[in-house]
């Protein structure tokens, strides 16, 4: 059974950094577009990140543009996404989902691309 598990996620403060890992068990993440996507309560779900399932194109939203970065190791099965300067309104709860089947170059940011997902990781930036 495809499954999909996030981790890495916690408590920072402003101006910090985490690194979020998302491993697949039950298939192998190589012909998968792998996307990150964020839900802060009371808003609507946001497209972060996503990843080609080459690695070779990656798609950013642009309130991340410059301080995450999404990356792929299909040895370990495992895509990241590594977040840098956060910001108090990063914090959410961070998913990861998977779909196959795209051409090499498209990396979409919408959920209804991705037929597969995690549980999700809390993410918190407070001071």
């Amino acid at each position: 059974q495809l499954q999909l598990v996030e981790s890495g996620g916690g408590l920072v403060q402003p101006g910090g950094s985490l690194r979020l890992s998302c491993v697949a068990s039950g298939f192998t993440l190589d012909y998968y577009t792998i996307g990150w996507f964020r839900q802060a309560p009371g808003k609507e779900r946001e497209g972060v990140s996503c990843i080609s399932w080459r690695g070779g194109s990656t798609n950013y939203a642009d309130s991340v543009k410059g301080r995450f970065t999404i990356s792929r190791d299909n040895a370990k099965n495992t895509v990241y996404l590594q977040m840098n300067s956060l910001k108090p309104e990063d914090t959410a709860v961070y998913y990861c989902a998977a779909e196959t089947g795209y051409y090499s170059d498209y990396v979409p940011l919408k959920g209804d691309d991705f037929g597969s997902w995690g549980q999700g990781t809390q993410v918190t930036v407070s001071s």
